[in-house]
């Protein structure tokens, strides 16, 4: 292993909190930037010390920086020295794998760095959310990440029905040994045919992404759910509004001589489109 990795140009690495997205799996998924980092941040706080020095071993990275560890059980005892190096030097924060502070550590440090006014930065790249969302062949232009879904039978179910009616996608994560109940229970509230993707193993050697209704999603799980997996769900609301098409009603009322706020109040009622958020539309449509 070489003393240090030969870069193309990059920007030196900022003081402060710098997060890091590392590998869902594939090594090849690691960005020149997390290189970098490895190789030169002063304090290296890892959610698992082991694999993430595993990480910079396989990359052909000897870094310089020291070791932290950085977990859920820990991270308010290790705040203090973590935010005292970002004061002076870089502290990279990473996680086994994807992007730190989503449903992995790293908020409450964060949190604490913004508040003192220590920088804070982010280096982008793998993100199990996002990869699932790509792959899952829904529209998922708009969606919710709702973290993992909840673990007992009652608030699962109440979360389920919570998304009745919403126009967005779901994303969420789920262990194998839970992910038919949920599914099963998900094809109980949402309907048996009511589409959905589930994606485990994600950018790894067994990568698998089924997509089906979930009551054929939760009968393949009972024997196939391995893995680190993430679920997408259809929107589960009616078609969403078509904001062009109330700035139209709106037109006509107001040739008719009707007032711009009331025609945008009446035109409004009964959508999710708020009367403000039509009005701007209407005025934006005016002036164009």
């Amino acid at each position: 292993m070489t003393d240090t990795v030969s870069l193309p140009h990059l920007d030196p690495l900022p003081r402060g909190v710098v997060l890091a997205a590392t590998p869902l799996g594939n090594i090849g998924d690691a960005s020149l930037r997390l290189i970098q980092a490895l190789q030169d941040a002063d304090v290296i706080a890892a959610e698992d010390t082991r694999r993430a020095r595993a990480l910079a071993d396989a990359l052909g990275v000897s870094p310089r920086g020291t070791f932290v560890s950085n977990f859920d059980h820990n991270e308010q005892e290790r705040l203090p020295r973590l935010l005292d190096a970002a004061r002076s030097g870089t502290v990279l924060v990473v996680t086994d794998a994807g992007m730190p502070v989503v449903s992995d550590p790293g908020y409450v440090l964060v949190q604490a760095a913004v508040e003192a006014g220590v920088p804070v930065t982010c280096l982008p790249g793998p993100s199990a959310v996002t990869t699932a969302l790509a792959l899952s062949g829904l529209g998922v232009g708009k969606f919710s990440f709702d973290g993992f879904a909840p673990r007992k039978d009652g608030p699962r179910a109440k979360w389920l029905e919570s998304l009745k009616g919403q126009n967005r996608a779901t994303v969420f994560f789920e262990s194998p040994h839970r992910l038919a109940a949920t599914l099963a229970v998900a094809a109980e509230v949402l309907g048996a045919e009511h589409p959905a993707a589930v994606c485990r193993e994600l950018t790894k050697t067994f990568e698998e992404v089924r997509r089906g209704g979930l009551g054929e999603l939760a009968e393949w799980a009972e024997d196939n759910a391995r893995g680190e997996i993430a679920v997408v769900l259809d929107a589960a609301g009616e078609d969403a509004v078509d904001i062009d098409k109330l700035v139209a009603q709106v037109a006509e009322l107001t040739a008719g001589g009707m007032r711009l706020k009331a025609a945008c109040k009446q035109v409004a009622a009964g959508t999710e489109v708020s009367n403000r958020e039509l009005y701007d539309a209407a005025v934006s449509a005016k002036q164009n």
